[in-house]
């Protein structure tokens, strides 16, 4: 049951930790796919980048703080510099790996509740990645069929990689609130994850 009807309010270190994370995400994900190099290219890779990778990331922490919120939890993002400094390093190295950060909850929840707060970041991805599905299905042979088909592979991945079941990750706090929804979670992102392979071989 929903306790919360306080407006989601962003402080300004957390509005600055989103930014921050988003663009070191863009760069990196650049970086792997084209390589480092300042041409117009670059600067068109990166807008693509951070309209995939970076949404991924964006959507996923935002869906955890607002089902924080709707159990009366305060909830906000805060960066890591740390992992943002490794994930520009691996980047450089031809290596994907996002960890900006987490969001932190201040707040009583059930395992229930917190099972499906610890959901609504693989949720918020594989809503993500039907979207860009749909967009690449939409747009056969071309350059938003690319777009489509990168957003859905970061998206599933990502889902999929948070549903690992132990640490600090998502996984853990949803398979001890319910199996069903971890496997149907990962099962989903699987499938997702599938459909680029298709998809890529109609390019």
């Amino acid at each position: 049951m929903y306790r919360y009807s306080k407006k989601i309010e962003f402080s300004k270190p957390e509005i600055r930790d989103l930014i921050r994370s988003l663009f070191v995400i863009g760069w990196a994900y650049t970086i792997v796919t084209f390589g480092f190099n300042i041409t117009l290219q670059f600067a068109l890779m990166l807008i693509l980048s951070l309209a995939t990778a970076g949404t991924a990331f964006l959507f996923h922490e935002l869906a955890h703080k607002i089902a924080a919120h709707r159990y009366g939890c305060e909830a906000e993002f805060r960066s890591d510099t740390k992992m943002l400094i490794f994930t520009l390093i691996l980047s450089f190295l031809g290596m994907i790996f996002f960890a900006p950060g987490a969001v932190y909850i201040s707040g009583s929840l059930t395992k229930r509740e917190y099972g499906i707060v610890s959901a609504a970041g693989p949720g918020a991805n594989l809503v993500m990645a039907l979207l860009f599905l749909a967009m690449a299905l939409m747009f056969p042979g071309g350059f938003l069929q690319a777009a489509g088909i990168i957003g859905l592979s970061l998206n599933a991945w990502i889902a999929m990689f948070n549903m690992i079941p132990f640490g600090n990750f998502d996984g853990i706090k949803i398979w001890r609130w319910s199996k069903i929804a971890y496997f149907g979670i990962l099962l989903a992102s699987f499938g997702l994850m599938a459909s680029t392979y298709l998809l890529n071989g109609s390019l």
